[in-house]
Protein backbone atom coordinates (compact mmCIF):
# COMPACT_ATOMS: atom_id res chain seq x y z
CA UNK A 1 0.00 0.00 0.00
CA UNK A 2 2.67 2.22 0.78
CA UNK A 3 4.82 1.77 -2.67
CA UNK A 4 1.27 2.22 -4.33
CA UNK A 5 1.06 5.75 -2.56
CA UNK A 6 5.00 6.91 -3.12
CA UNK A 7 4.08 5.72 -6.69
CA UNK A 8 0.75 7.77 -7.46
CA UNK A 9 2.79 10.40 -5.44
CA UNK A 10 5.48 9.96 -8.03
CA UNK A 11 3.84 10.10 -10.94
CA UNK A 12 1.48 13.04 -9.91
CA UNK A 13 4.97 15.09 -9.63
CA UNK A 14 5.91 14.10 -13.23
CA UNK A 15 2.18 14.94 -14.34
CA UNK A 16 2.56 18.47 -12.53
CA UNK A 17 6.01 18.89 -13.88
CA UNK A 18 5.51 17.60 -17.30
CA UNK A 19 2.13 20.22 -17.44
CA UNK A 20 4.47 23.65 -16.34
CA UNK A 21 7.29 22.85 -18.57
CA UNK A 22 4.30 22.63 -21.84
CA UNK A 23 2.92 26.43 -20.84
CA UNK A 24 6.79 27.85 -20.08
CA UNK A 25 7.42 26.20 -24.00
CA UNK A 26 4.35 27.21 -25.12
CA UNK A 27 5.38 31.19 -23.98
CA UNK A 28 9.07 30.85 -25.12
CA UNK A 29 7.28 29.75 -28.82
CA UNK A 30 5.28 33.24 -28.76
CA UNK A 31 8.67 35.15 -28.26
CA UNK A 32 10.33 33.40 -30.61
CA UNK A 33 7.93 32.08 -33.54
CA UNK A 34 10.92 31.25 -36.12
CA UNK A 35 13.99 30.45 -34.77
CA UNK A 36 16.60 31.56 -37.16
CA UNK A 37 18.98 29.38 -39.60
CA UNK A 38 21.59 29.98 -37.17
CA UNK A 39 20.08 29.27 -33.96
CA UNK A 40 18.46 25.39 -35.60
CA UNK A 41 22.12 24.80 -36.64
CA UNK A 42 23.59 25.78 -33.79
CA UNK A 43 21.30 23.37 -31.43
CA UNK A 44 21.65 20.47 -34.20
CA UNK A 45 25.43 20.74 -33.56
CA UNK A 46 24.99 20.51 -29.79
CA UNK A 47 23.02 17.26 -29.99
CA UNK A 48 25.65 16.09 -32.74
CA UNK A 49 28.58 16.57 -29.87
CA UNK A 50 26.91 15.46 -27.02
CA UNK A 51 25.86 12.13 -28.39
CA UNK A 52 29.75 11.69 -30.04
CA UNK A 53 31.21 12.46 -26.42
CA UNK A 54 28.97 10.36 -24.75
CA UNK A 55 28.94 7.21 -27.15
CA UNK A 56 30.53 4.95 -24.33
CA UNK A 57 28.34 6.38 -21.87
CA UNK A 58 25.24 5.54 -24.20
CA UNK A 59 26.44 1.77 -25.17
CA UNK A 60 26.14 1.48 -21.28
CA UNK A 61 23.30 2.65 -20.25
CA UNK A 62 21.25 1.04 -22.78
CA UNK A 63 22.90 -2.83 -21.93
CA UNK A 64 22.47 -2.00 -18.27
CA UNK A 65 18.52 -1.76 -19.46
CA UNK A 66 18.73 -5.13 -21.61
CA UNK A 67 20.88 -6.50 -18.94
CA UNK A 68 22.78 -7.57 -22.38
CA UNK A 69 22.75 -5.28 -25.56
CA UNK A 70 25.32 -5.54 -27.79
CA UNK A 71 27.51 -2.58 -28.25
CA UNK A 72 27.84 -2.91 -31.62
CA UNK A 73 24.05 -2.98 -32.64
CA UNK A 74 23.71 0.52 -30.02
CA UNK A 75 26.55 1.92 -32.27
CA UNK A 76 24.63 0.66 -35.88
CA UNK A 77 21.07 1.35 -34.80
CA UNK A 78 21.12 4.07 -31.86
CA UNK A 79 23.97 6.04 -32.58
CA UNK A 80 25.04 6.01 -36.01
CA UNK A 81 21.34 6.77 -37.06
CA UNK A 82 20.84 9.95 -35.17
CA UNK A 83 24.52 11.44 -36.22
CA UNK A 84 23.36 10.24 -40.02
CA UNK A 85 20.50 12.63 -39.58
CA UNK A 86 21.93 15.42 -38.15
CA UNK A 87 24.65 15.35 -40.80
CA UNK A 88 22.10 15.29 -43.53
CA UNK A 89 19.70 17.95 -41.77
CA UNK A 90 22.82 20.33 -41.87
CA UNK A 91 23.86 19.87 -45.05
CA UNK A 92 20.01 20.32 -46.85
CA UNK A 93 18.11 22.56 -43.97
CA UNK A 94 18.70 25.79 -45.54
CA UNK A 95 17.40 24.80 -48.77
CA UNK A 96 14.34 23.07 -46.60
CA UNK A 97 13.82 25.96 -44.98
CA UNK A 98 13.03 28.56 -48.74
CA UNK A 99 9.74 29.29 -49.39
CA UNK A 100 8.10 27.63 -52.85
CA UNK A 101 6.89 29.31 -55.47
CA UNK A 102 4.08 28.36 -56.73
CA UNK A 103 2.11 29.33 -59.60
CA UNK A 104 -1.01 31.63 -60.16
CA UNK A 105 -4.02 30.82 -62.22
CA UNK A 106 -4.12 33.56 -65.29
CA UNK A 107 -7.97 34.79 -64.05
CA UNK A 108 -5.94 36.46 -60.63
CA UNK A 109 -2.78 37.90 -62.47
CA UNK A 110 -1.00 40.15 -61.66
CA UNK A 111 -0.04 38.18 -58.24
CA UNK A 112 2.10 35.97 -56.44
CA UNK A 113 1.71 32.48 -54.49
CA UNK A 114 4.43 30.69 -51.90
CA UNK A 115 4.23 28.35 -49.37
CA UNK A 116 6.84 29.15 -46.38
CA UNK A 117 7.68 26.41 -43.73
CA UNK A 118 6.67 27.99 -40.34
CA UNK A 119 7.15 25.93 -36.95
CA UNK A 120 4.01 24.35 -35.40
CA UNK A 121 4.83 25.46 -31.86
CA UNK A 122 4.96 22.89 -28.61
CA UNK A 123 5.57 19.12 -29.93
CA UNK A 124 5.88 16.02 -28.04
CA UNK A 125 7.66 12.74 -28.39
CA UNK A 126 6.84 9.59 -26.93
CA UNK A 127 9.70 7.08 -27.83
CA UNK A 128 9.60 2.75 -27.42
CA UNK A 129 11.91 0.81 -25.58
CA UNK A 130 13.59 -1.30 -28.21
CA UNK A 131 15.62 1.65 -29.55
CA UNK A 132 14.88 4.30 -26.89
CA UNK A 133 17.75 6.37 -28.24
CA UNK A 134 17.33 6.67 -31.50
CA UNK A 135 13.48 6.85 -31.85
CA UNK A 136 14.00 9.75 -29.20
CA UNK A 137 16.74 11.75 -30.62
CA UNK A 138 15.49 10.66 -34.09
CA UNK A 139 12.37 12.66 -34.46
CA UNK A 140 14.07 15.75 -32.47
CA UNK A 141 16.56 16.35 -34.77
CA UNK A 142 13.74 16.84 -37.02
CA UNK A 143 11.74 18.98 -34.54
CA UNK A 144 14.46 21.13 -33.98
CA UNK A 145 15.46 21.59 -37.75
CA UNK A 146 11.95 22.56 -38.00
CA UNK A 147 12.07 25.41 -35.38
CA UNK A 148 9.94 23.61 -32.49
CA UNK A 149 9.95 23.14 -29.18
CA UNK A 150 10.08 19.27 -27.75
CA UNK A 151 8.76 17.51 -25.21
CA UNK A 152 10.11 13.90 -24.72
CA UNK A 153 8.28 11.26 -23.11
CA UNK A 154 10.85 8.37 -22.41
CA UNK A 155 10.21 5.09 -21.99
CA UNK A 156 9.76 3.50 -18.13
CA UNK A 157 10.67 0.12 -19.56
CA UNK A 158 14.53 1.17 -20.64
CA UNK A 159 14.85 3.74 -16.91
CA UNK A 160 18.50 3.62 -17.02
CA UNK A 161 18.86 5.33 -20.15
CA UNK A 162 16.12 7.54 -19.96
CA UNK A 163 17.40 9.19 -16.78
CA UNK A 164 20.22 10.02 -18.58
CA UNK A 165 19.08 10.79 -21.71
CA UNK A 166 16.84 13.09 -19.24
CA UNK A 167 20.38 14.18 -17.42
CA UNK A 168 22.09 14.91 -20.85
CA UNK A 169 19.71 16.87 -22.65
CA UNK A 170 18.70 19.15 -19.81
CA UNK A 171 22.81 19.88 -20.00
CA UNK A 172 22.50 21.33 -23.12
CA UNK A 173 18.76 22.63 -24.43
CA UNK A 174 16.91 24.81 -21.82
CA UNK A 175 13.59 23.26 -20.30
CA UNK A 176 12.10 26.04 -22.51
CA UNK A 177 13.45 24.53 -25.63
CA UNK A 178 14.07 20.29 -25.01
CA UNK A 179 12.48 18.37 -21.94
CA UNK A 180 12.64 14.92 -21.07
CA UNK A 181 9.58 13.48 -19.18
CA UNK A 182 10.00 10.51 -17.13
CA UNK A 183 7.78 8.22 -15.44
CA UNK A 184 4.99 5.16 -15.43
CA UNK A 185 1.80 4.64 -17.58
CA UNK A 186 0.30 6.95 -16.29
CA UNK A 187 2.44 9.79 -16.43
CA UNK A 188 1.99 8.57 -20.89
CA UNK A 189 -1.52 8.45 -20.86
CA UNK A 190 -1.16 12.49 -19.04
CA UNK A 191 1.34 13.11 -22.00
CA UNK A 192 -1.12 11.93 -24.76
CA UNK A 193 -3.52 14.62 -22.92
CA UNK A 194 -1.26 17.65 -23.59
CA UNK A 195 -2.86 20.08 -26.24
CA UNK A 196 0.38 19.65 -28.77
CA UNK A 197 1.02 20.74 -31.94
CA UNK A 198 1.87 17.84 -33.37
CA UNK A 199 2.20 14.73 -31.31
CA UNK A 200 4.43 11.81 -32.50
CA UNK A 201 4.30 8.32 -31.43
CA UNK A 202 6.27 5.03 -31.82
CA UNK A 203 5.12 1.71 -30.42
CA UNK A 204 2.55 -0.80 -30.65
CA UNK A 205 -0.80 -0.70 -32.71
CA UNK A 206 -2.80 -1.33 -29.30
CA UNK A 207 -1.16 1.37 -27.62
CA UNK A 208 -1.24 3.89 -30.89
CA UNK A 209 -4.94 3.64 -30.63
CA UNK A 210 -5.02 4.62 -27.31
CA UNK A 211 -3.02 7.72 -28.18
CA UNK A 212 -4.72 8.87 -30.87
CA UNK A 213 -8.12 9.03 -29.28
CA UNK A 214 -6.44 11.02 -26.43
CA UNK A 215 -4.97 13.25 -28.81
CA UNK A 216 -8.35 13.53 -30.88
CA UNK A 217 -10.06 15.25 -27.73
CA UNK A 218 -7.75 18.27 -28.75
CA UNK A 219 -7.50 17.93 -32.36
CA UNK A 220 -4.23 17.23 -31.94
CA UNK A 221 -2.52 15.86 -35.36
CA UNK A 222 -0.65 12.77 -35.06
CA UNK A 223 2.39 11.17 -36.57
CA UNK A 224 2.07 7.15 -35.60
CA UNK A 225 4.54 4.93 -36.19
CA UNK A 226 3.39 1.45 -35.10
CA UNK A 227 4.52 -2.34 -36.45
CA UNK A 228 2.70 -5.10 -38.10
CA UNK A 229 3.87 -8.38 -39.03
CA UNK A 230 5.97 -7.97 -41.75
CA UNK A 231 6.42 -10.36 -43.95
CA UNK A 232 9.71 -11.82 -46.27
CA UNK A 233 8.62 -13.40 -49.56
CA UNK A 234 11.15 -15.53 -50.85
CA UNK A 235 10.80 -16.20 -54.88
CA UNK A 236 11.54 -19.68 -56.35
CA UNK A 237 14.33 -18.48 -58.86
CA UNK A 238 16.49 -16.32 -55.71
CA UNK A 239 19.32 -18.28 -54.73
CA UNK A 240 18.96 -19.38 -50.64
CA UNK A 241 22.03 -18.59 -49.91
CA UNK A 242 22.09 -15.39 -50.77
CA UNK A 243 18.40 -14.50 -49.36
CA UNK A 244 19.17 -15.81 -45.69
CA UNK A 245 22.35 -13.69 -44.80
CA UNK A 246 19.74 -10.39 -44.91
CA UNK A 247 16.90 -12.57 -43.32
CA UNK A 248 19.34 -13.98 -40.43
CA UNK A 249 20.73 -10.24 -39.90
CA UNK A 250 16.77 -8.79 -40.07
CA UNK A 251 15.95 -11.03 -37.86
CA UNK A 252 18.75 -11.80 -35.11
CA UNK A 253 19.51 -7.61 -34.94
CA UNK A 254 18.32 -6.86 -31.32
CA UNK A 255 17.36 -10.46 -30.77
CA UNK A 256 14.17 -9.65 -33.06
CA UNK A 257 12.96 -6.73 -31.35
CA UNK A 258 12.44 -4.41 -34.33
CA UNK A 259 9.66 -2.97 -35.33
CA UNK A 260 10.29 -3.61 -38.92
CA UNK A 261 12.04 -6.81 -38.38
CA UNK A 262 11.34 -9.91 -40.22
CA UNK A 263 7.97 -11.60 -38.81
CA UNK A 264 7.19 -14.61 -40.67
CA UNK A 265 8.21 -16.23 -44.22
CA UNK A 266 6.69 -17.33 -47.27
CA UNK A 267 9.01 -20.12 -48.54
CA UNK A 268 8.27 -22.13 -51.85
CA UNK A 269 6.80 -25.20 -50.12
CA UNK A 270 9.36 -27.03 -52.33
CA UNK A 271 12.82 -25.20 -50.66
CA UNK A 272 11.17 -25.02 -47.31
CA UNK A 273 14.74 -27.64 -46.15
CA UNK A 274 16.77 -25.71 -47.91
CA UNK A 275 15.40 -22.43 -46.50
CA UNK A 276 15.75 -24.50 -42.96
CA UNK A 277 19.25 -25.85 -43.18
CA UNK A 278 20.48 -22.56 -44.31
CA UNK A 279 18.93 -20.38 -41.78
CA UNK A 280 20.49 -22.46 -38.73
CA UNK A 281 23.95 -22.54 -41.00
CA UNK A 282 24.23 -19.02 -41.80
CA UNK A 283 22.76 -18.11 -37.65
CA UNK A 284 25.66 -20.51 -36.46
CA UNK A 285 28.24 -18.58 -38.35
CA UNK A 286 27.01 -15.08 -36.98
CA UNK A 287 26.48 -16.39 -34.07
CA UNK A 288 28.25 -19.47 -32.84
CA UNK A 289 27.54 -19.13 -29.23
CA UNK A 290 24.49 -17.21 -27.39
CA UNK A 291 24.35 -17.09 -23.77
CA UNK A 292 27.60 -15.47 -23.50
CA UNK A 293 27.90 -13.50 -26.99
CA UNK A 294 28.31 -9.86 -26.57
CA UNK A 295 27.21 -9.40 -30.27
CA UNK A 296 23.87 -10.96 -29.41
CA UNK A 297 21.53 -9.17 -27.78
CA UNK A 298 18.85 -10.08 -24.73
CA UNK A 299 15.22 -9.57 -24.34
CA UNK A 300 14.29 -6.29 -22.83
CA UNK A 301 12.62 -7.59 -19.53
CA UNK A 302 10.95 -10.87 -17.92
CA UNK A 303 7.47 -9.72 -19.38
CA UNK A 304 9.19 -9.77 -22.68
CA UNK A 305 10.33 -12.79 -22.20
CA UNK A 306 7.75 -15.14 -21.14
CA UNK A 307 5.40 -13.76 -23.50
CA UNK A 308 7.61 -14.74 -26.20
CA UNK A 309 8.42 -18.22 -24.65
CA UNK A 310 4.44 -18.69 -24.47
CA UNK A 311 4.04 -18.09 -28.34
CA UNK A 312 6.81 -21.11 -28.76
CA UNK A 313 4.99 -23.09 -26.48
CA UNK A 314 1.11 -22.32 -28.11
CA UNK A 315 2.82 -23.32 -31.09
CA UNK A 316 4.24 -26.60 -30.31
CA UNK A 317 0.90 -27.14 -28.13
CA UNK A 318 -0.82 -26.59 -31.31
CA UNK A 319 1.17 -29.21 -33.80
CA UNK A 320 4.04 -26.87 -35.22
CA UNK A 321 7.67 -27.91 -35.48
CA UNK A 322 9.69 -25.66 -33.67
CA UNK A 323 13.30 -25.51 -34.16
CA UNK A 324 15.90 -23.86 -31.61
CA UNK A 325 18.92 -22.46 -33.68
CA UNK A 326 21.37 -23.24 -30.90
CA UNK A 327 24.49 -24.54 -32.66
CA UNK A 328 26.35 -24.76 -29.17
CA UNK A 329 23.57 -26.76 -27.25
CA UNK A 330 23.91 -24.21 -24.93
CA UNK A 331 21.19 -24.17 -21.78
CA UNK A 332 19.42 -20.94 -22.16
CA UNK A 333 17.26 -21.57 -19.45
CA UNK A 334 18.47 -20.07 -16.57
CA UNK A 335 20.72 -17.17 -15.75
CA UNK A 336 20.28 -14.80 -18.99
CA UNK A 337 16.78 -13.61 -21.15
CA UNK A 338 18.97 -14.17 -23.91
CA UNK A 339 16.79 -16.64 -26.50
CA UNK A 340 18.01 -18.50 -29.81
CA UNK A 341 15.64 -17.89 -32.88
CA UNK A 342 13.15 -20.19 -33.01
CA UNK A 343 12.07 -21.44 -36.57
CA UNK A 344 7.92 -22.16 -35.99
CA UNK A 345 7.41 -24.36 -39.38
CA UNK A 346 3.61 -24.70 -40.78
CA UNK A 347 2.11 -22.84 -38.12
CA UNK A 348 -1.70 -22.18 -38.38
CA UNK A 349 -3.72 -19.10 -37.76
CA UNK A 350 -5.06 -20.07 -34.74
CA UNK A 351 -1.28 -19.41 -33.09
CA UNK A 352 -0.50 -16.77 -31.17
CA UNK A 353 2.88 -16.36 -32.81
CA UNK A 354 0.54 -16.07 -36.25
CA UNK A 355 -1.69 -13.59 -34.76
CA UNK A 356 0.35 -10.90 -32.42
CA UNK A 357 3.03 -9.05 -34.07
CA UNK A 358 6.14 -10.94 -32.28
CA UNK A 359 8.68 -8.67 -31.67
CA UNK A 360 11.12 -11.37 -30.63
CA UNK A 361 13.57 -14.19 -32.04
CA UNK A 362 10.50 -16.14 -33.32
CA UNK A 363 10.15 -16.74 -36.99
CA UNK A 364 6.65 -18.96 -38.22
CA UNK A 365 7.80 -19.99 -41.41
CA UNK A 366 5.08 -20.87 -44.66
CA UNK A 367 5.26 -22.77 -47.65
CA UNK A 368 3.64 -21.52 -50.86
CA UNK A 369 2.36 -22.47 -53.67
CA UNK A 370 2.68 -19.66 -55.97
CA UNK A 371 3.86 -15.69 -55.53
CA UNK A 372 0.03 -15.07 -56.16
CA UNK A 373 -1.03 -17.29 -53.08
CA UNK A 374 1.74 -15.75 -50.84
CA UNK A 375 0.78 -12.00 -51.96
CA UNK A 376 -3.24 -13.29 -50.64
CA UNK A 377 -1.20 -14.27 -47.42
CA UNK A 378 -0.18 -10.71 -47.05
CA UNK A 379 -3.13 -8.89 -47.95
CA UNK A 380 -5.22 -11.00 -45.51
CA UNK A 381 -3.71 -9.55 -42.79
CA UNK A 382 -3.71 -5.76 -41.74
CA UNK A 383 -1.28 -3.53 -43.89
CA UNK A 384 2.39 -4.18 -42.56
CA UNK A 385 5.35 -1.56 -41.50
CA UNK A 386 7.70 -2.88 -43.91
CA UNK A 387 7.78 -6.08 -46.73
CA UNK A 388 10.47 -7.76 -47.65
CA UNK A 389 11.00 -9.65 -51.21
CA UNK A 390 14.08 -11.88 -52.12
CA UNK A 391 14.36 -12.23 -56.14
CA UNK A 392 15.81 -10.54 -59.00
CA UNK A 393 12.32 -11.02 -61.50
CA UNK A 394 11.84 -7.54 -62.33
CA UNK A 395 8.41 -8.76 -63.52
CA UNK A 396 7.32 -10.17 -60.31
CA UNK A 397 9.06 -7.46 -58.05
CA UNK A 398 6.81 -4.99 -60.04
CA UNK A 399 3.71 -7.48 -59.38
CA UNK A 400 4.65 -7.69 -55.80
CA UNK A 401 4.88 -4.22 -55.45
CA UNK A 402 1.47 -3.13 -57.01
CA UNK A 403 -0.41 -5.86 -55.22
CA UNK A 404 0.99 -5.34 -51.74
CA UNK A 405 0.40 -2.25 -49.22
CA UNK A 406 3.07 -1.51 -47.07
CA UNK A 407 4.92 1.34 -45.25
CA UNK A 408 8.11 0.44 -46.70
CA UNK A 409 9.98 -2.32 -48.89
CA UNK A 410 13.12 -3.55 -49.48
CA UNK A 411 14.02 -5.13 -52.46
CA UNK A 412 17.00 -8.11 -51.84
CA UNK A 413 17.27 -6.50 -47.67
CA UNK A 414 15.38 -6.21 -44.79
CA UNK A 415 15.83 -3.55 -42.12
CA UNK A 416 17.87 -0.97 -44.45
CA UNK A 417 15.23 1.25 -45.99
CA UNK A 418 15.05 2.77 -42.33
CA UNK A 419 18.50 4.08 -42.79
CA UNK A 420 18.04 6.10 -45.87
CA UNK A 421 17.06 9.53 -44.43
CA UNK A 422 16.22 10.72 -48.48
CA UNK A 423 13.17 7.97 -47.97
CA UNK A 424 10.57 9.27 -45.43
CA UNK A 425 9.50 6.15 -42.60
CA UNK A 426 6.23 5.20 -41.54
CA UNK A 427 3.20 2.97 -41.80
CA UNK A 428 0.15 2.80 -43.97
CA UNK A 429 -3.26 1.37 -42.00
CA UNK A 430 -2.56 -0.03 -39.28
CA UNK A 431 1.06 0.04 -39.14
CA UNK A 432 0.66 3.62 -39.07
CA UNK A 433 0.43 7.04 -40.20
CA UNK A 434 2.35 9.85 -41.35
CA UNK A 435 6.20 9.89 -41.84
CA UNK A 436 9.22 11.49 -40.91
CA UNK A 437 13.14 10.95 -41.90
CA UNK A 438 14.90 13.85 -44.22
CA UNK A 439 12.86 16.29 -45.57
CA UNK A 440 9.63 14.71 -44.90
CA UNK A 441 10.41 15.19 -41.22
CA UNK A 442 11.14 18.55 -41.76
CA UNK A 443 7.58 18.64 -43.23
CA UNK A 444 5.80 17.13 -40.95
CA UNK A 445 7.23 19.05 -37.81
CA UNK A 446 6.09 22.47 -40.06
CA UNK A 447 3.19 24.13 -41.41
CA UNK A 448 3.39 24.68 -44.61
CA UNK A 449 1.34 28.52 -44.75
CA UNK A 450 -0.14 29.09 -48.32
CA UNK A 451 0.65 32.84 -49.04
CA UNK A 452 -0.98 34.76 -51.82
CA UNK A 453 0.12 38.34 -52.69
CA UNK A 454 -1.77 40.91 -54.82
CA UNK A 455 0.64 44.47 -55.51
CA UNK A 456 -1.52 47.70 -56.46
CA UNK A 457 -3.09 46.36 -59.37
CA UNK A 458 -5.53 44.15 -58.11
CA UNK A 459 -7.55 42.37 -60.84
CA UNK A 460 -9.73 40.66 -58.35
CA UNK A 461 -11.95 43.62 -58.64
CA UNK A 462 -13.27 42.98 -61.70
CA UNK A 463 -15.16 40.03 -60.09
CA UNK A 464 -17.21 42.19 -57.50
CA UNK A 465 -20.93 43.11 -57.40
CA UNK A 466 -22.87 43.92 -58.84
CA UNK A 467 -22.93 40.60 -61.19
CA UNK A 468 -24.27 40.52 -64.61
CA UNK A 469 -22.15 42.94 -66.18
CA UNK A 470 -20.05 42.79 -69.50
CA UNK A 471 -16.76 42.15 -67.53
CA UNK A 472 -18.22 38.85 -65.45
CA UNK A 473 -19.87 37.43 -68.86
CA UNK A 474 -16.36 37.90 -70.55
CA UNK A 475 -14.44 36.10 -67.44
CA UNK A 476 -17.21 33.52 -67.35
CA UNK A 477 -17.24 33.15 -71.43
CA UNK A 478 -13.04 33.02 -71.26
CA UNK A 479 -12.70 30.51 -68.02
CA UNK A 480 -15.64 28.39 -68.32
CA UNK A 481 -15.11 26.32 -71.38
Amino acid sequence: MVADVVQISESQTQIKKMQGIFKEQTQAFRRNPMPSYEERVANLKKLRQALLDNEATFIEKISQDFSSRSENETRLAEIMPVLHSIDYTLKNLKRWMQSDKKKVSTLFMPASARVEYQPLGVVGIIAPWNYTLSLSLGPLVSALAAGNRTMIKMSEFTPVTSAFVEELLSKIFPQNLVAVINGDADVAVSFSDIPWNHLLFTGSTSVGRHVMRAASANLTPVTLELGGKSPTIISDSVKMDEAIKPIVFGKAFNAGQTCIAPDYILCPENRLEHFVDSFQREFADMYPTLKHNEDFSAVINERQYQRLQNYIKDAEAKGATVIACNNAGEDMASGTRKMPIYLVLNPTPDMLCMQDEIFGPVLPVLTTKSIEEAIDIVNDRPSPLALYYFGHDKDEQRFVLDHVRSGGVCLNDTLSHFAQEDLHFGGVGESGMGAYHGEDGFATFSHKKPIFTKGILNSTKFAYPPYGTAIHKAIFSLFMR
